[in-house]
């Protein structure tokens, strides 16, 4: 439990998501109809205070029923279209969301497969299951939902500001006029929201450590009869989550309220220009629903571009930690000729292989754990095909280092170890 992970960076890092962005390549034409699907999505939604300003000002307001029908089919039609668009919309997120997990999780299975044993003497298998599970599962979310409710938002705050600027540039300047505080309180936010985010995944990683070392060791821990310190180091990691997590959601919780009172600003600067100009028929009655039917729309996106914002901010935590996986260098590297004549771990060309003998020699080893000192030192052996040997020394001599260096788990730090004489 007393893994410590790196420290990262403190603001969203685009180059840690570009290198995750390779997974969805694959998928370029599903997500390309899905940002095609957001923007008639967020078109349809713009259109609608448009329509009801039409209906009010040339069928209530004039009291003329004429072209009537045509309206109505023209509201049934678009909401069907958008019914049907937002069924395909969910079948193609949801393919993308099983589907980049899918290729992320396989790529980092082999890559542990790769890794040598020294990478998992100091690394938790808690924290490999926290990577393959729920920070996989997350960027999975991300890559799919999250990717839709972003264009949505984008797509419809642009197509909104176009639609009240047509309608009315002075209450089009109203509405926007409460947007640079919004964007100051979203900077504020960030730097918060994204420092708790983060602990918070920190110690989710520890504690599925705490799980597996508390499954795993469970005759050890029983056998020096420290059940009750295993108690009390988990409880605290789960109580300290718990703390950050809260506050997370507290200062969340604060963030939502003050985009929905921005929008009612918005709308209530709108109804109070307005109101001076009805009576002068400087403005229509349409017009006036249009803008406020905007105002109060225009901060839902908003609302939800800030919201995907903070996921996004959540996200990275789990993107910094898959992406540190996959990228971890091995200890054991084969030169560019042995992999080019006998292939890969993958890809072994076993036609190539020499005939196994089964002689090996340690050639003047010396071998160091990277904490601590030597453990073996200008250490010679020569075994010959066929022989048994007796391995006898006192505990912590090297012996169990001895048959991990002649199966390759571990590189010698100095000298060499020959297999039939390669």
């Amino acid at each position: 439990m007393h893994y410590e992970e790196q420290e990262y960076s403190k603001r969203i890092d685009l180059d840690t998501f570009n290198k995750l962005l390779v997974f969805a390549k694959p998928y370029k034409k599903e997500i390309l109809i899905l940002i095609i699907q957001m923007i008639l999505l967020a078109l349809v939604d713009a259109i609608f205070p448009k329509l009801n300003q039409y209906a009010i000002d040339l069928f209530a307001a004039k009291r003329n029923l004429d072209g009537f029908p045509y309206y109505c089919i023209l509201v049934i039609g678009l909401v069907v279209f958008q019914a049907a668009n937002v069924r395909l919309m969910i079948l193609n997120a949801g393919k993308v969301e099983n589907s980049i997990p899918y290729d992320i999780r396989k790529a980092a299975f082999n890559k542990l497969q790769e890794l040598s044993i020294a990478y998992y003497d100091r690394t938790p298998v808690g924290w490999i299951m926290a990577r393959l599970t729920s920070d996989v599962k997350r960027l999975g979310v991300t890559l799919s939902w999250h990717l839709v409710d972003f264009f949505w938002s984008i797509f419809l705050i642009v197509i909104m500001t176009v639609m009240m600027l047509i309608t009315h540039v002075g209450y089009a300047l109203l509405v926007l006029s409460v947007v640079p505080f919004l964007v100051i309180i979203s900077m504020i936010f960030q730097k918060i929201i994204l420092h708790n985010f983060r602990k918070a995944r920190k110690l989710n990683s520890q504690i599925t450590a705490g799980f597996n070392e508390g499954i795993t060791g469970a005759k050890t821990i029983k056998s020096l009869s420290i059940e009750g310190h295993m108690l009390n180091e988990f409880k605290g990691l789960t109580t300290e989550m718990k703390n950050f997590t809260v506050k997370a959601a507290t200062i969340s919780s604060i963030y939502t309220p003050i985009i929905l009172f921005l929008g009612s600003i918005a709308t209530g600067l709108v109804l109070w220009k307005s109101g001076s100009q009805i009576g002068e028929y400087a403005i229509s009655y349409g017009t006036i629903v249009a803008f406020s039917s905007y105002a109060v729309q225009f901060f839902e996106p908003v609302k939800q571009f800030a919201r995907v914002f903070t996921e996004l901010q959540y996200t990275q935590a789990s993107a910094e930690r898959v992406v540190t996986l996959l990228d971890t260098k091995n200890d054991i590297i084969d030169s560019q000729e042995v992999i080019e004549r006998f292939g890969g771990m993958f890809d072994s060309n076993r036609e190539e292989w020499p005939a196994f003998i089964g002689n090996i020699e340690f050639r003047n080893v010396t071998f160091r754990y990277k904490e601590g000192g030597n453990i073996l030192e200008n250490f010679n052996l020569s075994i010959k095909a066929g022989e048994t040997i007796a391995l006898v020394g006192e505990t912590g001599s090297g012996k169990t280092t001895i048959v991990n260096l002649a199966c390759r788990f571990y590189e010698p730090t100095e000298g060499s170890i020959l297999i039939d004489g390669v």
